[in-house]
């Protein structure tokens, strides 16, 4: 047996609802013992760091019940079981931000909470933008917000932006294209 893997016993499914599962699973060590593991099964979701041709930025500003604030995001979304991540990402671009990207490249995947969901992130960069109607989900309420990627990416250090897939966006981006 992998000294590091743990197995599957038994699987126990706790709440099934409209976004995720949660379980709390039998699994066994690596050393032989028992344990238990709850976690968060979910679909994943995509994401895209919009950047124009003036280098400014496009984040989505919405309020968001856990944290009882307004969040600054990249524009991002759930990925349906079984949907292309890069057309999930191009997909929620077009309906937060009213936006197409002509060129679209992949930033990376984030896991955001590995102890305990098994979500997954994909980020890409959208560049060659131009303008295509938005149409919000029933139910979302959010702003579009321009920056200039400098202003956003002092954000991101200074911590006024806090969420971790448009950190991870702004920083993969200063690293592989700004120069």
């Amino acid at each position: 047996m992998d000294r590091l893997e743990e197995t599957k016993v038994r699987g126990n499914l706790i709440y099934d609802g409209r976004i995720m599962q949660v379980y709390n699973d039998e699994i066994r060590l690596p050393d032989g013992r028992s344990a238990y593991r709850e976690y968060v099964n979910h679909s994943g979701g995509c994401a895209m760091l919009a950047v124009d041709m003036d280098d400014n930025v496009y984040l989505v500003e919405q309020y968001r019940y856990p944290y009882g604030e307004r969040v600054l995001e990249i524009p991002a979304g759930k990925r349906e079981v079984g949907e292309d991540p890069k057309l999930c990402a191009i997909r929620e671009l077009g309906e937060e931000c009213g936006l197409k990207a002509e060129q679209v490249d992949e930033l990376g995947i984030l896991y955001p909470t590995v102890g305990y969901s098994n979500e997954k992130i994909y980020i890409y960069l959208g560049r060659g933008l131009s303008k295509t109607d938005a149409h919000l989900d029933d139910g979302e309420f959010l702003a579009v917000r321009k920056f200039p990627f400098d202003k956003a990416y002092a954000m991101a250090m200074d911590g006024t932006i806090k969420d971790a897939k448009t950190v991870v966006a702004l920083l993969k981006y200063a690293a592989l294209y700004r120069k």
